[in-house]
């Protein structure tokens, strides 16, 4: 390996352009720059380099062509392509509603992002950890496909060569395959059984006798690499111990993955809040970070599956760092994944019958659709009202309030006697127009912030039943291609028996998942709802007693 005092006399081009992260010690090149090299052996993916102006930072080694003799000589020296690179423009926005969580301090209030995705996994460490550096590189879409977003000029990638890419969150999303468990030979069953049985809905999940909740609190900012890179630290507590653990960003994306991995063909799991790419550690943006990060934990601690789950437990209880690298092995190396997770469910039931089943996952798709819709519509609806209170409403208070002042003006100018207590009235009802504009552009973040994120939530949450109703309805047709693939000698008749009770048991799942998702809808919407209009109600009380109060400087003639 190559000294950093060896490495002082390297030239190298640049390959590719790279915008550094504000704040981080990274180095802004540009294609066809050369550099110097400082430091060849930084770890993580990263050099340290200087370009001719005398300034250095980090640079991906990916977007760097090392000058040695022998690449300075050969005409087919080799240019390595990076292992990902992923740009987004972002473009300003004024509102938190359009997109999601990149977060923008403005005058107006709010954040909102371009949404990509770009899925990292460890290569295969040693000790089961990632390396760090990619940690808050990534950035996944938030609220939007309806809008344009903002952080402008924001630039996202992924930079490690030793990094992979998971192209598919899980194989079926998009060609369901559950034959991986419907002709499957089962392990022996183990202790992990998931438990279904009949209650006054139908098939439902055995729920814990104590809920399971956590805080995710205490952010803090840790760097490493001798102050190189820079992290945020969350304290995650829950309420079976009380004994806080801490985790950073990615640890939860790490979490999601496995999860994802895990229990996508049963449970559909929402992605985390997404991330970004500049302005990691502004205050506000971390503050709206750590109630996202809440609000997914809290929805994660209600799954009665999930939340019961080994690697959910590891992640809320481990107590060192020798058992967090012990249980992060034992969790990627689990076999019992994808549609395999059925072979863990046990429906104290009979076999259901096959129109049955295919009756209510119709009936189910369709309703999540219709309700995507109207969260959309709904989500769509409240950025618009948010823009209005910020922007247009708040001008137009503003200036009814300037007009009545500059009445009041124009009636202190004609030397009436009388004339004070009417101006001075008047005065003071320009000011409180004045008031009552700033209360409007401040009331979303009171009310409509939470009915907001809760719809976000659900949105995302929508946006993952297609692919798990889509394992059950590809079981469906296998079970209905059983007299075929038996006349064909594909499989025996025994093999269409066993078919047909595992798809029963898929869609046991499947409803207790749908009663699960109604459940908690009914309780999410009637809190959310009950707070909002709460609060519009001291909204217009507050607007009122204003108002109220101005009108009794006027004289009664």
């Amino acid at each position: 390996m190559m000294s950093s005092k060896e490495a002082l006399s390297l030239k190298a081009n640049v390959i590719y352009d790279f915008s550094a992260e504000p704040g981080n010690n990274e180095l802004t090149v540009r294609e066809g720059e050369t550099v110097t090299i400082l430091n060849q052996i930084v770890g993580g993916g990263w050099i340290e380099a200087q370009n001719s102006r005398g300034e250095s930072g980090l640079v991906p080694e990916d977007y760097l062509q090392v000058s040695t003799p022998e690449t300075a000589t050969s005409p087919n020296a080799y240019s390595p392509e990076p292992t990902n690179s992923t740009n987004t423009q972002v473009a300003n926005g004024d509102n938190p509603w359009s997109g999601g969580g990149a977060y923008t301090n403005d005058t107006t209030g709010g954040w909102d992002t371009q949404g990509y995705t770009q899925t990292q996994q460890n290569a295969g460490d040693d000790d089961g950890e990632w390396e760090e550096e990619w940690d808050d590189a990534r950035s996944t879409g938030g609220y939007g496909d309806t809008t344009g977003e903002e952080e402008g000029g924001a630039t996202g990638r992924n930079t490690h060569s030793h990094m992979k890419i998971s192209i598919n969150k899980f194989a079926f999303s998009k060609t369901p395959n559950p034959e991986v468990y419907l002709l499957a030979k089962l392990p022996p069953k183990g202790n992990d059984r998931l438990a279904i049985y009949m209650g006054d809905v139908g098939p439902v999940w055995l729920y814990p006798q104590s809920p399971l909740d956590c805080v995710v609190a205490d952010p803090k900012k840790g760097s490493k690499m001798y102050g190189l890179k820079s992290y945020i630290e969350y304290q995650v507590t829950p309420n079976t111990t009380n004994r806080p653990v801490n985790h950073r960003y990615k640890h939860f994306d790490w979490l999601y993955e496995r999860l994802l991995e895990k229990f996508g063909s049963a449970v559909p799991i929402p992605s985390l809040p997404d991330k970004q790419v500049t302005g990691r550690f502004e205050e506000e943006f971390i503050k709206m970070r750590m109630e996202r990060l809440q609000g997914w934990m809290c929805r994660m601690c209600r799954h009665p599956v999930v939340s019961n789950s080994d690697v959910f437990q590891l992640f809320l209880t481990y107590r060192d760092e020798k058992e967090w690298k012990t249980g992060k092995r034992r969790a990627e190396k689990d076999e019992c994944v994808g549609p395999m997770i059925f072979s863990t469910i046990d429906p104290e039931a009979p076999e259901l019958d096959l129109i049955e089943v295919e009756q209510k996952c119709e009936l189910f798709s369709k309703f999540t659709k219709e309700m995507d819709d109207g969260v959309k519509d709904l989500l769509i609806v409240g950025n618009l009202h948010w823009k209005r209170c910020t922007g247009s409403l708040r001008k137009e208070y503003q200036r009814i309030g300037k007009a009545f002042q500059n009445l009041s003006s124009v009636f202190n100018t004609s030397g009436y006697a009388g004339e004070a207590t009417l101006t001075d009235a008047l005065t003071a009802a320009g000011k409180t127009y004045e008031d009552i504009a700033q209360i409007i552009a401040e009331q979303p973040r009171k009310d409509l912030h939470f009915l907001m994120e809760t719809n976000n939530e659900y949105k995302g949450l929508l946006g993952c039943f297609p692919d798990t109703i889509g394992v059950h309805k590809a079981a469906i047709e296998k079970v209905k291609e059983g007299d075929k693939m038996v006349a064909a000698g594909k499989i025996t008749t025994q093999d269409k028996v066993t078919m047909a009770k595992r798809t029963s048991i898929m869609s046991y799942s499947l409803q207790a998942e749908m009663n699960h998702f109604h459940s908690n809808r009914i309780y999410d919407y009637n809190r959310v709802m009950q707070f909002y209009l709460e609060e519009q109600i001291r909204f217009y009380e507050t607007i009122a007693e204003k108002l109220k109060q101005t009108l009794g400087r006027f004289t009664t003639l």
